[in-house]
This record gives C-alpha cells, sequence and structure tokens, in this order.
C-alpha cells in the first residue's frame, strides 16, 4: 500500500529504494514561503544503519506490513548454524539464520518466548523482553574478606553470556540480565 511522506510516522516501516526501513523520528518543515520538506530518521531493518533523508511531501513510499508471532526457541541446529524456532499458534518451525538474530541468542534459552518478527514470510528479527533471568554457569572466586565494597568479577552464564556480577553470586545463581546493556540487574527471586 502506498502512502504520501505526510502520512509517515514514527514506528512505522516502509519500503525505500527496495529496502525496509524503521522511522524512528519524523519532523514536517514549512520554512517561511519554501516549500515543506519532510525530515526523516530511519534504520535499515537489513543492515542496521542508520540514515536520514529529506523528502518533498508529494513522495509516495510503500509502507510495509510486518507480522509478529510468538514464537518458541527449540534448539540451535549445529549442522545449518541456524536457530530454529516453534509458532506457538500454528506449531509451525522456522530456521532462523544467525545474521538476522544477531548476538541476542545470548540472552534465550531453550524453550523461551520471543517474538519473531516476519515480512512476507522471512524473518526479520527477533525481540526479546527488557530483562531476563538466566543461571550463572560460572563465577570467579570472590578476595576473601572482600565482601563490603562493591566490587565486580567476571561470570558467565548457562546461555554463554560473560558479564560482571557482585562479588556475593556463586555459581548456579539465578540472575536477572538487561538486555538491552547486558548488565546484571540483580538475584532473581523465586
Amino acid at each position: 500500500m502506498t502512502i504520501k511522506v505526510t502520512d509517515i510516522r514514527k514506528g512505522m516501516v516502509i519500503i525505500y529504494e527496495g529496502d525496509l526501513y524503521l522511522i524512528t523520528d519524523f519532523e514536517h518543515h514549512t520554512p517561511g514561503n519554501l516549500r515543506a520538506v519532510n525530515q526523516l530518521k530511519m534504520k535499515n531493518l537489513k543492515s542496521g544503519a542508520t540514515s536520514e533523508k529529506r523528502l518533498s511531501s508529494s513522495t509516495v513510499v510503500e509502507r510495509a506490513y510486518l507480522d509478529p508471532k510468538k514464537c518458541q526457541f527449540l534448539y540451535q541446529d549445529k549442522t545449518h548454524g541456524a536457530y530454529v524456532f516453534m509458532d506457538l499458534e500454528t506449531f509451525e518451525q522456522y530456521e532462523i539464520q544467525a545474521d538476522v538474530v544477531g548476538d541476542k541468542m545470548v540472552y534465550v534459552k531453550e524453550n523461551q518466548e520471543v517474538t519473531v518478527t516476519f515480512y512476507e514470510g522471512q524473518a526479520l528479527a527477533i525481540e526479546l523482553p527488557p530483562t531476563v533471568i538466566l543461571e550463572v554457569a560460572y563465577a570467579e572466586g570472590a578476595a576473601r574478606g572482600n565482601t563490603v565494597n562493591n566490587n565486580f568479577k567476571l561470570a558467565k552464564t548457562e546461555t554463554g553470556l560473560e558479564l560482571k556480577v557482585p562479588n556475593f553470586i556463586e555459581t548456579g545463581e539465578q540472575i536477572k540480565v538487561s538486555t538491552e546493556t547486558g548488565e546484571f540487574q540483580g538475584r532473581a527471586k523465586g
């Protein structure tokens, strides 16, 4: 479906010059007696690169309709290097290549639910919750008597994520981790 540039809003996904772009910011300028100009900040959904474009109000672009699906991560196919997800409604399985999911898989455990965004049947990205609970598979030993200071040590989770944790965290504990920053958020309650 084609729309005028003036109908574009923040958060929309459009097709521009053959690529999918997420609109991250939109401004409409009318400088005095001159023609109106639309300033777009866009993120290429394939490459992740951001750019700014100035388009006239008469420009027409195509709006892309994305299909988000709740899926469950099943396993990684070691032979193809792909990750296998299952649609929770239809039970259809999808193989998603490592370059699509990027480095997000260090936050995803087997059988965990995520949202997979599709465009014309092809997976574009996975969306994670703001925080996840992971088990510490390995934690360095803390310096003896150094429990009062705000010191951190290196730990590795069950998914392979390496991060700094406070000295009191031990191997086998459940911790909350931010999926945006990769930082320790606290012990998991439970």
